[in-house]
């Protein structure tokens, strides 16, 4: 079986040209496209793809809304944001709103056909820059920390109490408290729960 590929974009050119790196290539077949939301919904009522690439900029609604109207109505369809914009900001609201990938304009047709066939199989797929782009906000944003801080960073993790981290590391709990805060307004958080789901992203613990 062959898997249907539906293409959402405004620009003719681009569709024209994802047609053309997927027409020779062994298990797609491309089923159409769409210009727009509208006719995008329209081409829903009367038939399923398996996949669709899509946008985020249409002339008549963001693809990010788009996105999560068609995982609402049709949730076995596949999403693959296709977009020249690589902000972290699109890729991960392209994907909290049920895109399983996300690939930038420029991708290989290497690349597209792994998205395609790597969203069929139920995985997440990003194209090397999305990654790229997110590894390095991510490196950005990690914080830079004390070695002590390190310390009370891992024993809070244990779920440890400020009165017996500061019977383990020989400091008073006034100190442990003053840690806990730094810590806090390191990772730009407001809980404990929060700053450790922060910390084990970074590989802190």
């Amino acid at each position: 079986m062959n898997i249907k590929v539906f293409i959402v974009d405004d620009h003719y050119m681009v569709i024209e040209g994802i047609r053309s790196l997927l027409q020779n290539e062994k298990g797609f077949e491309f089923v159409g496209h769409a210009m727009n939301a509208e006719s995008c919904l329209a081409f829903l009522q009367t038939m399923q793809p398996d996949v669709i690439l899509m946008d985020i900029n249409l002339p008549d609604k963001n693809g990010i809304i788009l996105c999560n109207e068609v995982k609402v109505k049709y949730p076995a369809i596949h999403i693959v944001g296709l977009s020249s914009f690589n902000q972290q900001s699109f890729i991960e609201k392209m994907m909290e709103s049920g895109a399983s990938g996300y690939v930038l304009k420029n991708a290989t047709r290497e690349e597209l056909c792994e998205a395609i066939d790597a969203v069929m199989h139920g995985q997440k797929y990003l194209s090397e820059e999305a990654v790229s782009v997110i590894k390095r906000n991510d490196d950005s944003k990690k914080p830079i920390l004390t070695r002590r801080e390190k310390e009370v960073l891992a024993l809070i993790a244990e779920g440890l109490t400020n009165h017996v981290i500061a019977e383990k590391l020989f400091i008073s709990t006034t100190t442990v408290d003053t840690h806990r805060k730094n810590l806090l307004a390191k990772f730009e958080v407001k809980n404990t729960a929060t700053l450790i789901r922060m910390a084990a992203q970074f590989q802190f613990i």
